[in-house]
């Protein structure tokens, strides 16, 4: 039976005593600033429950990947923890876990398979129909405080192979289309930028030499968001007079709203979700039962109250 477990349900799967289990942790990129605090969080928590974690990289590669999965079974972990490269490319992962009998959990990015895992499998995330929404409709707020009725803007996408850039762009389109927007909003373009700050500031630097009249950026990631908050500045642009959104409230981000460059984030809480994957594997390999889904709930971040963020990250 699949359940779906919000906030208190959390709080009860993260209340399982953790023995010293070996984990073995596929991190899709080491080098990104949201999944580094996902990372951190799982490392502490295992110093703190006293499991033996084996956290290794696997550099945006795929193959490597699953190479780790297989490693990580052939070495005799109790359990394994992955934060997918390709989450349309799950399954085979799924797969070697399920025949050997190793417990799996994916964490912040969902598997493709979600709907047909093992019963020793989970998934503990955020859920991005949220985030998107939140980031849009915040936006579309702050356009309309300002006495705008209609918009132009563009959206940056992060890695189109990834369900939470899929998500979080439809989510956009979602608020337009169900009337929950204040103003009209009009698309110019919409590309990915693969979620790095540098495509993003060379894809905003494109977008400007065009002399395209534009009111904002939706970004589907804040390293997006200031990656064309970089291209803006050294165009001269002033960034009172555009809203620019995005979404994880890295410290970066909280940084550059507190400059005033960035208009609104959402905290994904990256330390919980890796957390509550480590408790979740060590529980599965311990023979307990876990939710298979565990929401980990998105929060609105603005000028209003970013102080409150700066010291959860």
């Amino acid at each position: 039976m699949k359940k779906t477990v919000i906030a208190a349900g959390l709080l009860g799967l993260m209340s399982t005593t953790a023995m010293a289990e070996t984990v073995g942790v596929s991190m899709a990129l080491f080098d990104d600033n949201f999944l580094t605090v996902l990372r951190n969080g799982i490392q502490s928590y295992a110093d703190e429950q006293g499991v033996d974690v084996q956290i290794e990289d696997a550099q945006n590669d795929v193959a490597k990947q699953l190479d780790q999965i297989n490693n990580f079974i052939a070495s005799g972990v109790d359990a394994i923890v992955v934060n997918p490269v390709d989450t349309s490319a799950t399954q085979a992962m799924t797969d070697a876990a399920a025949a050997a009998g190793v417990p799996l959990v994916y964490v912040n990015r969902q598997p493709i398979n979600l709907d047909t895992l093992p019963d020793n499998q989970a998934f503990v995330a955020s859920n991005e129909v949220d985030s998107g929404t939140l980031e849009t409709i915040q936006l579309c707020d702050n356009w309309a405080a300002e006495g705008k009725t209609e918009v132009n803007a563009y959206i940056m996408m992060g890695e189109l192979s990834n369900q939470a850039a899929v998500q979080r762009t439809q989510d956009i389109f979602d608020v337009i289309e169900a009337g929950k927007c204040a103003v009209k909003i009009n698309v110019i373009d919409q590309q990915t930028a693969n979620w790095s700050r540098d495509q993003a500031q060379n894809l905003m630097t494109n977008w400007l030499s065009t002399g395209t009249a534009f009111d904002g950026v939706i970004a589907n990631n804040d390293e997006m968001a200031i990656g064309a908050i970089q291209a803006m500045k050294a165009a001269g642009i002033d960034m009172a007079t555009v809203q620019v959104g995005g979404v994880d409230a890295t410290q970066d981000a909280l940084a550059a709203m507190q400059a005033g460059d960035l208009d609104v984030t959402v905290f994904q809480n990256a330390a919980a979700q890796g957390s509550g994957a480590l408790n979740a594997a060590v529980a599965l390999a311990k023979g307990e039962a876990v939710d298979q889904t565990v929401w980990v709930p998105f929060e609105l971040v603005t000028p209003a109250n970013v102080a409150d963020y700066t010291a959860k990250n």
